[in-house]
């Protein structure tokens, strides 16, 4: 039995509405998983979990070549409990925002913070105009005059710049890819999602 023509013209302009509630629950249940690793391989890399281990880490970020570890190294405070938990925060901001609805597709806007956001938001505890972030990746000087000794007047509390050098010429910081690379990767990530 064919349906009323009323009915089926009502079901034409409600589809597009129909639709776009059950593919916007689909786009948020994608983005979300993959916000949720984005954010996950961020804790997982060796920088985070090196700095978030504290004064006491191991250079497990291979930067330093094991003469120190990058909490102490890049001068946090004792005491300070998390330098990357602001990062996280900046990564939690990612959001997915539904944008405009035609007939015959469902288009969605993402928001992805850049890595000027995360570099605005981590200053050097000894030169707020710098990043430590994107010294990760460009590189941070001074290491040939680290010297690791527990000093009351070290930041850290295990050690300070010494005003000769200490190591050999060779011996520099290591640049690795961190913040930058993350970011460009997941960009690209969330302009390919797929819905299930």
């Amino acid at each position: 039995m064919p349906l009323d023509p009323t009915i089926t013209a009502s079901l034409i302009r409600q589809s597009p509405k129909i639709a776009r509630v059950q593919v916007q629950r689909q786009g948020k249940a994608a983005f979300q998983k993959m916000k949720n690793k984005m954010i996950a391989e961020f804790l997982n890399h060796p920088v985070t979990r090196e700095i978030k281990q504290g004064v006491s880490s191991e250079n497990i970020s291979g930067t330093l070549g094991g003469a120190t570890n990058l909490f102490s190294f890049i001068g946090f405070e004792s005491g300070f409990r998390d330098p990357t938990k602001a990062i996280e925060d900046i990564l939690q901001q990612t959001r997915f925002e539904f944008a405009t609805a035609k007939l015959n597709s469902i288009e969605f806007s993402i928001y992805i913070p850049d890595a000027k956001d995360v570099f605005d938001v981590t200053p050097m505890p000894w030169a707020p105009g710098r990043s430590w972030a994107k010294g990760i990746e460009s590189g941070i000087s001074g290491l040939g005059y680290y010297l690791k000794v527990e000093r009351e007047n070290s930041r850290s509390g295990l050690g300070i710049q010494s005003p000769r050098r200490v190591r050999k010429g060779g011996t520099k910081f290591r640049n690795t890819q961190y913040i930058s690379a993350l970011l460009k990767k997941y960009k690209k990530e969330f302009e390919n999602l797929q819905l299930p």
